[in-house]
C-alpha cells in the first residue's frame, strides 16, 4: 500500500508532502496503473513547484517522493505553492476513493 502524508501548518496551509510505498495493485513485475497514477500526480506537483515557484528541494528514492516548503518563501510563492499542493491532495484523494486498498492519504500537522 502507498501512504501519502500531507503536512499542514496549524492554520491549515499545506507545508509539504511525503508519498511512500508501492501500491501493490498488480502482481510483482507487472505494470501497476495505480502506482503510476500516484507517481504522475506527485511528480507533476514537484515539477510545478520547481518550474513555477523555484522550489527545487525535494527528495526521491525507490518508492518515496517528498518535499517541504522552505520557511523563507515569499507570500507570492507561498500562494502559488498552496494551489499546487492543494491540487496534489485533490488528485491523490480521487485515486484513494477508487483504490482505497492501495492508497491511504493522511493529513499531519507540522
Amino acid at each position: 500500500m502507498t501512504k501519502a502524508t500531507i503536512y499542514r501548518s496549524k492554520d491549515g496551509l499545506i507545508r509539504g508532502f511525503k508519498i511512500r510505498g508501492h501500491a501493490g495493485a498488480n502482481r510483482q513485475g507487472e505494470y501497476d496503473l495505480v502506482c503510476a497514477a500516484i507517481s504522475a500526480i506527485g511528480y507533476t506537483a514537484v515539477g510545478a513547484l520547481v518550474e513555477l515557484c523555484g522550489i527545487k528541494d525535494y527528495s526521491e528514492s525507490d518508492g518515496s517522493l517528498g518535499m517541504m516548503l522552505p520557511d523563507d518563501v515569499s507570500p507570492d510563492v507561498s500562494a502559488k505553492a498552496e494551489i499546487i499542493l492543494e491540487a496534489l491532495e485533490i488528485g491523490l484523494r480521487q485515486v484513494e476513493r477508487q483504490y482505497s486498498r492501495h492508497l491511504c492519504v493522511l493529513n499531519e500537522e507540522v
